[in-house]
């Protein structure tokens, strides 16, 4: 979730129709038809917003001057595209177009709706830590994906606060708890919290799985593999259960943005959120007093090695007509040169490629970088590791609920069950 302007990824709007669940999809985007060219390559891109769309044209730029091909780019409005997806890419997409790592795109590569470049990644994968890598491959082990950007998670705080208090980063699950009672003395709010949009509770969620269950546990539980009633689920609604007391009262009336306030003004302590949070710290000395931290551990044999970073890139089409081109192109944009040029424009993200220049970084940038490519694992978030129907209509009434009563929860985990079974079962 990288930016407010792009949080709509991770909303499940597209629900069904991006899965091909059932209900009808929108008139498919058809590609621009140009790719016959064989110095030109058809880009499908959901890059609406000014910002990402303004970055992406200068890559694109780039790559024409240095090779001589023109990129043909078919935009559309960033939910549109994600609805009409599975039509398109049935359809006669363009040869190249942008999607998110992990499930969603592990969905389409499975469906035969992308085509492999285990080729291209033969000539880029030096330039990508291993966690990034992993996040590339389909369930065939083979490549679909080429990373440029990402974002994390993490504990958001101010650091002239944990000065003045004499507060110390926890670490650890029982040091979380403890300063969570000190900040309470303290007459804070320890945990901002707003989830009227639904979806930052299942940032929430995520941490706490894959801290209590470990990584495995949890893509698995995302994928509709493991059981909503296990064992391992509940014991991780415990420990949610526990520390919601600390957490803003009312937080399914506010706002995420309503919640990073009580941050910037300093009645809250902490703020379990995206990285996109610094875009509500307008003042500069207040975005200068921003710091973040890994979410604590909760069992030692799972640590803190897995860090969730939404990650967005790009995929090859089934059959493309200008193979060769659109391989050349997601070369190049699996390049830190082209990593360089979209941060240029847009540094509220972090590049994918460990070998991007990180000289430009601002402190929260520099830090995001080193977790990620420090991480053991990485996830996207609950419904980029998900189906989007499944969190959209399952997932995100479920936590709410959850948040608003939290002894209800062997219920509310049978209910989750039995509705995953209905929606994976749909094929």
């Amino acid at each position: 979730m990288p930016s407010p302007g792009r949080r709509a990824v991770l909303r499940g709007v597209a629900g069904a129709a991006v899965l091909g669940a059932g209900i009808p999809l929108l008139s498919a985007c058809g590609g621009s038809g140009t790719a016959a060219d064989p110095k030109t390559v058809t880009l499908g891109s959901n890059a609406s917003d000014a910002v990402p769309k303004k970055a992406f044209a200068e890559i694109y730029a780039a790559f024409t001057k240095q090779s001589g091909i023109a990129v043909d780019v078919n935009t559309k409005d960033h939910n549109t595209f994600q609805e009409q997806i599975n039509s398109y890419l049935q359809g006669t997409p363009d040869d190249v177009f942008n999607w998110f790592a992990g499930y969603r795109m592990q969905f389409f590569a499975s469906k035969k709706l992308a085509s492999p470049i285990d080729d291209v990644w033969d000539k880029i994968g030096g330039n990508f830590p291993d966690a990034m890598k992993a996040l590339s491959k389909g369930e065939d082990g083979k490549y679909y994906f080429v990373p440029i950007s990402t974002s994390i998670w993490g504990v958001f705080y101010r650091k002239s606060v944990f000065r003045q208090h004499g507060y110390t980063v926890p670490t650890t699950w029982d040091q979380l708890i403890a300063l969570c009672k000190q900040m309470k003395k303290d007459g804070l709010v320890p945990i901002a919290f707003g989830d009227k949009d639904a979806w930052p509770a299942m940032g929430t969620f995520d941490q706490i799985n894959f801290r209590t269950n470990g990584y495995d546990f949890h893509v698995e539980l995302m994928a509709g593999k493991a059981s909503w009633t296990d064992a391992k689920v509940r014991t991780a609604f415990d420990h949610w259960a526990e520390l919601l007391p600390y957490h803003q009262d009312g937080a399914v009336g506010r706002t995420w943005q309503d919640a990073a306030q009580t941050l910037i003004s300093k009645k809250a302590g902490m703020y379990l959120f995206g990285s996109f949070v610094a875009q509500q710290f307008t003042n500069k000395a207040d975005l200068d007093d921003l710091d973040f931290f890994a979410f604590p551990q909760i069992d030692p044999a799972y640590g803190q090695d897995t860090v969730e970073a939404p990650t967005d890139g790009f995929m090859l089409s089934k059959a493309p007509k200008n193979k060769a081109a659109a391989q050349k192109l997601l070369e190049f944009l699996g390049s830190p040169e082209a990593e360089q040029i979209y941060l240029k424009s847009d540094p509220s993200l972090v590049a994918a490629s460990s070998k991007a220049d990180t000289s430009s970084y601002s402190a929260l940038q520099q830090k995001a970088y080193a977790m990620i490519s420090g991480a053991k694992h990485l996830t996207q978030f609950m419904d980029r590791d998900s189906r989007p129907d499944f969190t959209s209509t399952v997932m995100q009434p479920a936590l709410q609920k959850f948040v608003r009563d939290p002894k209800g929860v062997d219920g509310l985990l049978t209910s989750i069950e039995r509705q995953k079974k209905t929606i994976f079962a749909s094929g």
